[in-house]
């Protein structure tokens, strides 16, 4: 027998011939410390809600027994001794966060040593990252398409809103600033959206997933440069982000080095197929690419929703405006002497149905639940952090413009005329777009 028919024969295409070929020692580690890092990145923080919308996610890292991990190992081994905040904070970067990410490093490198030493074959992971990169593709796409909806719709920035509107400036947090600068343009907000939008989408079919992961890298440096500048508590789940992407591009790093810097030549990319049968590859492409169209429908269609709910495209006030308090009384004393400027009555600003915010004259804003009858003439006020405290009031408009509020309020008659505040006067509201301008408006 010769020695050449020892030899293995690698036949086929490149897909075929990549998959007979051996991976290097330092490959399979880092494959084995990847998939299983990332793995579980994934499934213990918010990404698999994005995933899977049509379902009733809990992000499994706050479920009971790998919270009490999370939370024991912050307790002995990072000292610390607050009590953890878990959940509806808002923010992605919690100490809980923080802790838990490092539980997921510690755990995937265990793992990877476990797994390296118990497990020395097979010379190479070609299946098994087949349907990794079909996992990471599709949990960076839903992440993407999910933040993309939600600009483009537009939603997260809204307009600042009527009594934002009357804010100094300088009480912006940094967060706050660029909330209020990004939603104060519509046009900015749906462009970056439709930018993340199409990184998502671009990542659904093997065939265009490096554009794809180009454009929601590129998308990613922007999220998460913006998150550490203006203080933004997204900053550890957009890192994870960028990685994500960066992951997805390894494969192609040689071809694009090619392509951008040394202006040479690339072959096609050698994608392992997920199935031997090309009918069933086909059937899997199809199901990855109705997947994602479910995945965008989904999200423009409960983005929607909530636009006409929460949005500005939500129900407004019946008497929707910014009320300035012409004159004041308490118990029949016009203008009371021995009241501070933090008990003054500066304005009202009406803006949702159920809600109503009084502005003092020290500036202070107080949000109070509010039930508007516009036929019987009444608003009754609650607070949410006292279930006994109310307030009654009735009103009229005797002309346009024009409110007067009679009623009791702290155990004191109330009575306050008001006159209706032009939104469009503020420069930020009327300021608008214009082609050609002589000189530059910077206010």
């Amino acid at each position: 027998m010769s020695e050449a028919s020892l030899t293995p024969q690698v036949t086929g295409g490149p897909a075929t011939r990549a998959e007979a070929m051996p991976w290097s020692l330092t490959k399979r580690i880092a494959f084995r410390f990847c998939f299983l890092y990332f793995t579980l990145y994934v499934v213990a923080a918010q990404m698999l809600g994005s995933l899977f919308p049509f379902a009733d996610f809990t992000e499994l890292g706050t479920l009971r027994y790998p919270r009490a991990v999370v939370e024991w190992v912050a307790k002995h081994f990072f000292r610390v001794t607050a009590q953890l905040v878990v959940t509806d904070s808002g923010s992605g970067d919690k100490t809980f966060d923080w802790v838990q990410t490092f539980c997921i490093l510690i755990l995937a490198i265990v793992g990877t040593a476990v797994w390296s030493l118990l497990r020395r074959g097979p010379k190479n992971y070609s299946k098994l990252y087949a349907w990794f990169r079909v996992f990471l593709r599709f949990s960076l796409a839903a992440t993407m398409l999910t933040y993309g909806v939600i600009k483009a719709v537009p939603l997260q920035m809204n307009f600042p809103r009527l009594a934002r509107l009357l804010e100094p400036y300088g009480n912006f947090s940094p967060m706050g600033v660029l909330w209020a600068s990004i939603g104060a343009s519509k046009a900015y907000e749906i462009i970056t959206g439709c930018a993340e939008l199409a990184g998502g989408i671009f990542l659904f079919s093997p065939r265009t997933t490096t554009f794809g992961a180009l454009i929601c890298m590129a998308d990613s440096i922007e999220v998460f440069s913006l998150n550490m500048t203006y203080d933004v508590p997204v900053k550890l789940f957009a890192f994870h982000l960028i990685l994500l992407a960066v992951l997805l591009l390894a494969p192609d790093a040689r071809r694009l080095a090619n392509v951008f810097f040394l202006n040479r030549p690339v072959a096609p990319s050698a994608e392992t197929p997920l199935f031997r049968s090309a009918r069933a590859n086909r059937i899997a492409l199809g199901a990855q690419i109705l997947f994602g169209v479910a995945l965008v429908g989904m999200n423009f269609y409960a983005s929607i929703q909530e636009y006409k709910t929460f949005g500005e495209g939500a129900p407004k006030s019946p008497l929707y405006g910014i009320w300035n308090v012409e004159d004041f009384s308490l118990d029949g004393q016009p203008r009371p002497p021995l009241l501070t400027d933090a008990e003054r009555w500066r304005r009202l600003v009406f803006e949702f149905p159920k809600f109503m915010t009084l502005q003092h004259m020290d500036e202070a804003n107080t949000l109070y639940g509010a039930t508007i009858d516009m036929k019987a003439g009444s608003v009754a006020l609650m607070k949410s952090s006292d279930k006994n405290w109310k307030a009654a009031f009735s009103f009229s408009q005797p002309a346009t413009g024009k409110l007067i509020l009679d009623g009791e309020m702290d155990g004191h008659k109330i009575h306050a005329q008001l006159e209706l505040f032009d939104r469009s006067k503020f420069l930020l509201v009327k300021g608008g777009f214009h082609w050609i301008q002589e000189f530059p408006v910077n206010r």
